[in-house]
């Protein structure tokens, strides 16, 4: 039977985007212009407007901050929580210009990924909504030995290539949108050239199976699709994440995930499940490690009864 996925995930598409691409060129001109330093002074009116205005965005915050914290949030948790999204939104802006002298990164597990890309036939990064990504495809662009592309649903490919478009026209030709007639072939062949390629798997778009997990110490749902994809085109699994540490801080982190190029037939299904339960693992590891970086600001954590495991 085919698992139908819950309604938490499916709601957050829905929501109107609060920002347009004209606030994004204002943001950026200011922030350009102006500086870094003046550009932030905004992020705070931002995180007061969704603290104050946003209470669906409020309710998820405090939810997700309980678990995480091990205690109830409060307000000041809240706002930074908020302000800590509007940071990352904001550096992206110089991360696409290649201002990579503002920020200080911290680099861990790169060895990993450069033995699992040393054999020129690319690898999945696998992240989730969970600090900035953009800031792992700028390493790319400072070391043009490692090419990243991020994959992506099309509707959201072309909200994004606008707005990367209206900073950096450069900047879009590390999107593929999925959806088009030749998405995969785009994949593939970028993993063919042996660059990494993108995906965040936390979410789903509707029509995803949704495999049941622990989160932070309840029951959370996430779709297989991602890590199905990895499978079938048999690649290794890295997962990703670039959290933001306050200030123009940042700390990449590379983990092994899975290794799907040398599966034997019939254990797909089993490693499926197995690299799905380490990705919730280690979603779980960062978002206690780093709380105030976890960007999904929907409820998460839903019912497991409409989820069924993945199927190859």
């Amino acid at each position: 039977m085919t698992a139908q996925p819950s309604a938490g995930h499916a709601a957050w598409a829905q929501r109107p985007e609060r920002s347009n691409l004209l606030m994004l060129r204002l943001m950026s001109w200011i922030s350009l212009r102006l500086g870094r330093r003046i550009g932030r002074a905004v992020l705070h009116l931002i995180a007061a407007y969704f603290l104050l205005f946003a209470p669906a965005s409020r309710r998820a915050s405090r939810n997700y901050l309980g678990r995480a914290l091990g205690r109830p949030a409060r307000w000041h948790d809240l706002y930074r929580h908020f302000f800590s999204f509007a940071a990352t939104i904001h550096d992206r802006i110089y991360l696409v210009n290649r201002r990579f002298d503002l920020f200080e990164i911290e680099v861990h597990g790169e060895d990993t990924l450069q033995r699992l890309l040393a054999d020129g036939k690319g690898l999945f990064l696998l992240g989730a909504h969970l600090g900035s990504f953009e800031v792992i495809r700028a390493l790319g662009r400072e070391h043009t030995d490692l090419r990243v592309a991020m994959l992506m649903h099309q509707e959201n490919a072309q909200k994004i290539n606008a707005m990367l478009a209206a900073i950096n026209p450069d900047a879009v030709q590390d999107i593929i949108g999925l959806g088009q007639i030749d998405s995969m072939l785009q994949v593939r062949e970028r993993l063919d050239a042996g660059a990494a390629v993108g995906m965040l798997a936390d979410r789903t778009f509707g029509n995803d199976a949704l495999v049941p997990v622990q989160i932070l110490g309840s029951n959370a749902n996430l779709p297989s699709g991602p890590l199905r994809m990895a499978a079938l085109l048999r690649r290794p699994v890295v997962f990703m994440t670039g959290l933001y540490l306050g200030g123009n801080r940042y700390a990449i982190h590379f983990e092994p995930l899975a290794d799907f190029s040398a599966l034997a037939p019939g254990q797909r299904d089993a490693a499926l499940q197995a690299a799905i339960s380490r990705y919730a693992a280690l979603l779980d590891h960062y978002c206690r490690q780093a709380p105030y970086n976890w960007f999904n600001f929907f409820d998460f954590w839903q019912p497991v009864a409409t989820t069924t495991p993945p199927k190859s």
